[in-house]
């Protein structure tokens, strides 16, 4: 892809690009209680209250809904919500432009609905499902609207944001504020920035929880005002991207800090777009293969029999084995081995970039006439779409959706091997394109139901365990494992990425730098993509019974030795596998200590990889010591993340030290622990 858009930083380079160089103190509520807190009216039927329940006093509507009653501006659309306990909340401070005099307000079925003519607007409110739902139309082609405008209530404590996994940021935190991190000043694209679309704050003693349904042409920009994060979204109105239409739902709910996560996957259920790994798995039983796997890339030797032999060797029960579609592939003899161990192994490839046959720089972006250069996408200036690293061109998923034969013709030569997995770079991420080319026109929907259509002929008809890159929740129900899903990337990765010097480049062929060389992230880099006083499990409150997520490729487990210790608990306490990378020398080094961490994983994962995630806490109040359940009582996780010891010794097992996990699984009479400290070491490097 391009190395420069919009958002908190640059994106990073994609895979393909250096493939072809290379050549509170809360508590969250459980399942049980969750319906319990939102009352009856959560689980109606999807349709919007009586006549009865909106009220309109002038310019402003009282709405009911689970939790309270909304008090909307048809003005301003300013919105608050007085509680069940008699205060009063901003939820949304006025629209930052003026909107004019509000036209009428009719009230059918359930809907109010009034216009605001200086601006062109139509809205229509409504309780659906317990949530405020805000519509706003626009049939002006450009126009902008800066709403909500979220944060500005004086009780805001903390921010929920799903970059990658989440994070839960202070709101007055001056690191949070400053321009260290990039977060302050930030303008996140809600379908290409953010893992899902939504946003929430926790007030006093309440959470509010914003959610898009259809975020295409919409952004989240966040300001330090006062030293306090506020987040105001932009929508852009478009005929021809159609984005006419612009959804808000507001939600009041519990104070934990996973609490919008868990509106969005009640959202998704309702709408039918809960794909959970359960039905995967019966459609496809090799998806099964991926509970308990830890994921590896491979290189030089452990791209043959041989090296999967000795992985299985080492005691590495269950792995997901990748290999760069480079001149030198897992051969037909290395994938039959490691199916037989049991393994999950499969290509990269992408789809997305393409480049002259004769002078491609990776095989994956060698595409034969007419794709290249027919295929290119163009941009409104009639130009191309320049492709991974500039070079080439991006390709237009209409294209090739009109021809679908390249694709067949495609996937059956990357997995002719035999290969039982495919990881198709960029397709489920949130980078989608408009093509302006006269041959095959889209939008950005059109190209999202254009990769949905070709990521399910590959997870269903062809039957291959499907994986991509940093996966955004639409593509949740066609694809079955992300990796990148959990990485919050921070200001100062992709600069750091492109260094040669520090981070490593493309060399050797069997050990490439970038993937291999140790790094120590800089201090401020390491608290904001790792320190555990921040990381919530947004995605994995929402979405862990229905794929397996990860971090970034490049971000392997052994790439950032002084975090280990603190990624592993982060694996354990989310029910989430490590992402590693092997060769020869790295499985005689770090062999014995990934397999007794993967021997302590599958266990746990195998009872609760097909679980949602009922639970997250913090259990001290300098947020070092976490706790997540899964299912109903299947698996309770508690992690330390600080160096005292925590709690009153009162099992076997004695106070959890520091740097340590506990996990308990449904019938254990004890906490498995781990302190990954204690595991065989490989050398220092």
């Amino acid at each position: 892809m391009t190395t420069t858009t919009s958002g908190p930083a640059s994106r990073p380079l994609r895979r393909a690009a250096l493939v072809a160089l290379a050549l509170v103190s809360a508590t969250t509520l459980t399942s049980a209680n969750w319906s319990t807190a939102y009352g009856a009216t959560a689980h109606a039927a999807n349709r919007p209250h009586g006549d009865s329940s909106i009220r309109v006093h002038g310019k402003l509507l009282e709405i009911p809904i689970s939790g309270g009653v909304a008090q909307l501006r048809t003005d301003s659309l300013a919105v608050t919500a007085r509680g069940r306990d008699g205060r009063t909340l901003t939820l949304s401070a006025p629209a930052a432009q003026p909107l004019g005099q509000p036209g009428q307000v009719t009230v059918k079925d359930g809907t109010a609905s009034w216009t605001l003519p200086e601006h062109g607007l139509s809205v229509t409110a409504a309780a659906v499902r317990g949530r405020l739902q805000v519509t706003v139309h626009n049939e002006q082609d450009g126009a902008t609207l800066p709403w909500p405008v979220t944060g500005t209530d004086p009780s805001a404590t903390q921010l929920q944001l799903p970059s990658g996994e989440g994070l839960g940021i202070p709101v007055a935190d001056p690191f949070w504020n400053s321009a260290n991190t990039g977060v302050a000043g930030a303008s996140y694209d809600l379908q290409a920035d953010l893992s899902m679309p939504l946003w929430g704050y926790t007030l006093a003693g309440q959470g509010v929880s914003y959610l898009v349904p259809q975020p295409i042409g919409t952004s989240l920009g966040l300001s330090s005002q006062d030293g306090r994060l506020h987040g105001t979204a932009v929508h852009t109105f478009s005929k021809r991207a159609g984005t006419q239409d612009y959804t808000v739902t507001f939600a009041l709910s519990d104070p934990s800090p996973v609490a919008p996560a868990q509106d969005y996957r009640r959202w998704l259920g309702d709408h039918g777009q809960l794909v959970t790994l359960s039905s995967k798995i019966a459609a496809n039983p090799e998806v099964g293969k991926l509970i308990g796997a830890f994921h590896a890339y491979t290189w030089g030797s452990a791209r043959t029999a041989q090296g999967v032999q000795q992985m299985q060797a080492l005691g590495l029960s269950r792995l997901w084995l990748g290999y760069d579609s480079d001149d030198q592939p897992m051969d037909a003899a290395a994938v039959a081995a490691a199916k037989q161990a049991g393994y999950l192994v499969g290509p990269y490839d992408s789809f997305a970039n393409g480049q002259d046959p004769s002078s491609a720089d990776a095989p994956t972006s060698a595409w034969p006439a007419p794709v290249y250069p027919d295929y290119c996408v163009h941009q409104q200036d009639g130009s191309v779409l320049a492709g991974f690293h500039g070079r080439g061109c991006y390709l237009s998923s209409q294209a090739f959706a009109q021809h679908p034969e390249f694709l067949a013709q495609r996937t059956a030569q990357m997995t002719a091997n035999g290969a039982n997995s495919y990881f198709l770079d960029v397709d489920a991420a949130g980078d989608l394109n408009d093509d302006f080319s006269a041959d095959h026109p889209m939008n950005q929907q059109q190209d999202e139901a254009n990769r949905i259509a070709r990521m399910r002929q590959l997870s269903g008809p062809d039957k291959l365990v499907l994986g991509s890159e940093a996966s955004r929740s639409w593509a949740g129900p066609v694809i079955d494992f992300s990796h990148g899903s959990l990485t919050p990337p921070a200001n100062g990765l992709w600069p750091l990425e492109k260094d040669k010097d520090v981070w490593g480049g493309y060399v050797p062929v069997n050990a490439p730098g970038n993937f291999f060389k140790p790094v120590d992230l800089p201090a401020d880099l390491t608290k904001a993509m790792f320190d555990p006083t921040y990381r919530i499990p947004l995605l994995e409150t929402a979405l862990h019974d229905t794929q397996v997520n990860l971090d970034r490729w490049e971000l392997s487990y052994t790439k950032l030795p002084a975090l280990e210790t603190t990624r592993a608990l982060q694996a354990i306490l989310q029910n989430t596998p490590l992402n590693l990378v092997l060769n020869g020398p790295t499985l005689n080094t770090d062999g014995k200590q990934l397999a007794a961490l993967q021997q302590y994983f599958a266990p746990l994962h195998e009872a609760a990889g097909t679980q949602p995630m009922t639970d997250f806490r913090y259990l001290s109040a300098d947020h070092q010591v976490q706790q997540t359940s899964f299912g109903n009582g299947v698996l309770q996780v508690t992690a330390n993340f600080g160096t005292t010891a925590y709690g009153s010794g009162t099992d076997a097992l004695g106070p959890l030290p520091g740097g340590c996990v506990d996990a308990k699984l449904k019938g254990d009479k004890e906490p498995r622990r781990l302190c990954p400290t204690t595991l065989p070491q490989a050398p220092l490097k």
